[in-house]
């Protein structure tokens, strides 16, 4: 807990003990406030951003069961009506001896009904090559989410502690601008008793005025925080309970983390699916070079002719296979496959950028996590130091030995002493928060969130195997 001390008139001091509940210090019921984990549950829930990405990765979902058709026959059913004229010569006897000729005209009404099923054989295993690809776009599409999920929980925890770190600073100018009006009427009364002069009045007004101007300041920024929260979590904030570092989610160690980045940080994983579907894509274009073997069969029932006036109806089969081998398409099926493995060779690329990328990551929000410690045991010794000095300081000028602008610097530099700590301990917590996203554990699954978790995997099955219907399974 921090304290500050405000001069009364008539030289009594007046503890005045400051809410920095934020970060280091006074803890808040449960029932009366907000926690860190609260709000981290509130934007799991109702942040649009990963609300679309989820909608997304539903959507990828359906491009298994798209390439699944191919596999299966396609049915065509047909029905047609047609009013016919006819105007028929026939010639009686033989060719070479006819006897004579016979003329038939007239209309006819002619009625089919068709039925006619198509399946593909094979097709240079483009369809298998085609659903696996699928797979993968939805593995790529499931650590898409997990980035999102990240990016989100890491953006509500600053938020939090954007919020939390703003409160305890406007509580600190508060309680400066107080002192500040104590020590301005201190210094008037003893310029009344002649005991200082019209320049430390001056000085003491001039200091309060910055006091003032700083506490406008950190209320702006108090407000723009509330507003990132509300963005961010989706609800209003209320009153925050001290927020916790996460420094057991992840290795103790940098070797580790950054192992464990490069294993498990989506961008990598994702990158790494990437390739398999780049790779698929490559067999797939292959596979466009490889001969086609279709069966159909057909059945037709008509009622009526179009050419025999005589024909009433007639049932009509037909079963029969085809095969179609590709011999030149002009090319372009050749730089289909060129462009493919042009296509890999990036992916994998990207694949290498990546991991650099989450091992830069690792290694970034390691250093600031150590510095923010660091920084925590300076402001601390720091803040307990002036404290020391300004108690000095006004005995001192009790005295007479110190001047009105020797206490106000004094009160400064304990007031800038504990914005510096506040500041510390809001980035000690964020730092953490940052290591666990860089090496991929920032999840509800991983902080024990009280959540039900969104799982991918259970759209994915409940549409994998669908043959038909339009509604999703959530009912639209």
């Amino acid at each position: 807990m921090i304290a500050s001390r405000a001069v009364m008139p008539g030289g009594r001091i007046k503890p005045a003990v400051l809410a920095l509940g934020v970060l280091a210090g006074i803890a808040v019921p449960p029932s009366t406030a907000d926690t860190l984990n609260g709000a981290l549950v509130e934007a799991y829930v109702n942040n649009p951003q990963l609300g679309a990405q989820r909608s997304a990765t539903r959507a990828t979902d359906e491009n298994v069961p798209i390439q699944l058709g191919g596999y299966r026959p396609r049915l065509t059913a047909t029905d047609s009506i047609n009013e016919v004229y006819l105007d028929q010569l026939s010639r009686v006897g033989t060719a070479s001896r006819p006897t004579g000729y016979t003329r038939t005209t007239g209309e006819n009404t002619v009625t089919s009904l068709g039925l006619t099923a198509t399946q593909t054989l094979f097709n240079g295993f483009q369809t298998g090559n085609r659903t696996r690809q699928a797979e993968a776009q939805v593995f790529a599409a499931r650590e898409t989410l997990r980035t999102t999920e990240q990016t989100v929980l890491l953006s509500a925890a600053t938020a939090y502690m954007n919020l939390l770190r703003d409160a305890a600073i406007l509580d600190l100018q508060r309680s400066n601008v107080n002192v500040l009006e104590a020590t301005l009427r201190q210094t008037r009364e003893n310029l009344a008793a002649g005991i200082v002069t019209r320049t430390d009045v001056a000085q003491a007004e001039s200091r309060l005025s910055l006091g003032r101007a700083t506490l406008l300041q950190a209320e702006s920024n108090y407000t723009t925080s509330q507003a990132q929260y509300r963005q961010v979590i989706g609800v209003e904030p209320g009153k925050l309970a001290p927020g916790t570092s996460v420094d057991r989610f992840f290795p103790k160690t940098l070797p580790a983390a950054i192992s464990r980045g490069l294993a498990e940080n989506p961008l990598t994983t994702t990158a790494a699916y990437n390739v398999d579907a780049a790779v698929l894509q490559v067999k797939i274009a292959e596979g466009a070079l490889y001969p086609v073997v279709t069966a159909t069969a057909s059945l037709t029932k008509a009622y009526g002719s179009a050419t025999q006036f005589n024909n009433l109806q007639s049932l009509t089969g037909i079963i029969g296979g085809q095969i179609a081998v590709p011999l030149y398409q002009g090319g372009s099926e050749f730089a289909t496959i060129r462009q493919a493995k042009e296509t890999l060779g990036q992916q994998r690329l990207n694949l290498e950028t990546a991991r650099d990328t989450v091992r830069s990551n690792v290694v970034q929000a390691w250093g600031q996590l150590i510095a923010a410690k660091a920084q925590i045991q300076a402001t601390e010794a720091q803040v307990a130091a002036a404290e020391i000095a300004l108690a000095g300081v006004r005995e001192e000028a009790r005295a007479g030995q110190r001047t009105t602008l020797d206490v106000l610097n004094a009160q400064q530099d304990l007031v800038t002493a504990r914005n510096a700590l506040v500041t510390a301990q809001h980035d000690r917590v964020v730092a953490s928060f940052s290591v666990l996203s860089a090496v991929g554990g920032l999840s509800p699954q991983v902080m024990g969130l009280p959540i039900q978790n969104y799982d991918p995997v259970v759209h994915y099955q409940q549409v994998r195997d669908a043959w038909g219907g339009v509604r999703t399974p959530d009912g639209k």
